[in-house]
């Protein structure tokens, strides 16, 4: 709203001024003197005609925004639907956890590894306390040595039963000779033959006790090796290549025997787990072709296969989202990456991203092109 003159000549010395709310009509008679009266009021709009122009553009663009919306929900909505040969479940990736833990009860040394470290297999990750391990395998090597000593006795008294055996032997032979000749009597036959039959028992003693001590040498030996064993056991080492999770332990502290020290994740066993209704799970077979996208990182489709398949239906999880809310019962489903793009890729493989996998119905089928594999350029050696 403006400010208009209007001099058209109701009178020819009357001059019009408008305000937004009211006339006055200012007339300037003869003498030069002016007077006012009031008029009607009539607002007066600068520039109507460009006004109403600007509002057809605006609704133009309004209704144009709202067409490209609604079209682009359709194109997605049409780029969301699968074809019935795909089934489809969401889910996070997962990595197979590998716990190592102390097998023998004990205080911990020092832990090596910090938590996001890559560890190859047969590193050593924390070693336990084996101070008293130590003293007894040193008790244990002492009994070892003392038991080899008693052998060694044992096989020196077998050489003295022997000797003594065969002086017995000789002293019988005498006299029996003796005796058929008529100069000893046979009593002293008698007490020489007991003699002999003695040295004899003395000497099946003394190669007893030879394979007696020789058994203690063996216990005493294998029992140094348990010890041994326990210390080796002592240092807590990956069993497999992968990255430490969890550093569950410090310096310090004792734990239980099974106590758990270190969790690692296998980064060559990652999966996804879903769960899909009975009318799909049918077609589904372990090594069905399957396709995972993370929603991190929509750009990529990563390539998997059907490792598991549940025999039995269970209830679907709370924080599983299926299409049909009517499906209550489904079966889980094991969807694996191959564990050589793993190896390639192994310093981005992250667990815990959410996402979803398409499993392919049937060994006919195929692909969308939306489904085609896309990765990531694989990093330089």
């Amino acid at each position: 709203m403006g400010l208009c003159l209007d001099s058209e000549a109701n009178d020819a010395n009357t001059t019009r001024i408008s305000a937004p709310d009211s006339a006055i009509d200012v007339v300037a008679d003869p003498a030069g003197e002016a007077h006012s009266r009031s008029s009607s009021v009539q607002p007066c709009w600068a520039g109507e005609g460009e006004m109403k122009t600007l509002r057809t553009v605006i609704v133009v663009l309004v209704l144009a925004a709202g067409g490209a919306g609604a079209g682009y929900y359709w194109w997605q909505q049409q780029q969301n639907q699968l074809p019935d040969n795909i089934a489809s479940g969401n889910g996070r990736i997962e990595a197979e956890e590998v716990h190592v833990a102390a097998k023998y009860a004990g205080r911990v040394a020092e832990v090596l590894v910090s938590e996001g470290d890559m560890v190859e297999a047969g590193q050593i990750l924390a070693r336990m306390d084996t101070a008293e391990l130590e003293a007894s395998l040193a008790k244990a090597s002492a009994d070892v040595a003392q038991a080899q000593e008693t052998v060694a006795e044992a096989r020196a008294l077998i050489a003295q039963r022997e000797s003594e055996l065969k002086f017995a032997q000789q002293e019988l032979d005498r006299a029996l000779f003796l005796v058929q000749k008529g100069h000893v009597s046979k009593q002293l036959a008698d007490q020489r033959q007991t003699e002999r039959d003695t040295a004899k028992a003395a000497l099946e003693a003394a190669r007893a006790r030879l394979v007696s001590t020789q058994r203690a040498v063996d216990s005493a030996a294998a029992e140094v090796r348990r010890i041994q064993t326990q210390i080796d056991d002592s240092s807590l080492t990956a069993p497999r290549r992968g990255r430490v999770q969890y550093r569950l332990a410090e310096p310090g502290e004792v734990v239980a025997s099974g106590g758990r020290v270190v969790t690692l994740l296998d980064l060559t066993d990652v999966y996804m787990t879903i769960f899909l209704p009975t009318a799909q799970v049918g077609r589904v077979f372990v090594g069905s072709e399957a396709r995972i996208i993370l929603d991190a990182v929509q750009q990529y489709v990563i390539p998997a296969t059907v490792s598991f398949v549940a025999a039995e239906a269970q209830f679907t999880p709370r924080e599983v989202e299926t299409r049909s809310e009517r499906e209550k019962l489904m079966f889980r489903v094991k969807v694996k990456i191959d564990p050589v793009l793993l190896l390639a890729h192994v310093e981005k493989v992250k667990t815990g991203l959410p996402g979803e996998a398409f499993v392919l119905l049937g060994a006919d089928a195929e692909w969308p092109d939306r489904l085609a594999v896309k990765l990531p350029p694989t990093p330089p050696q």
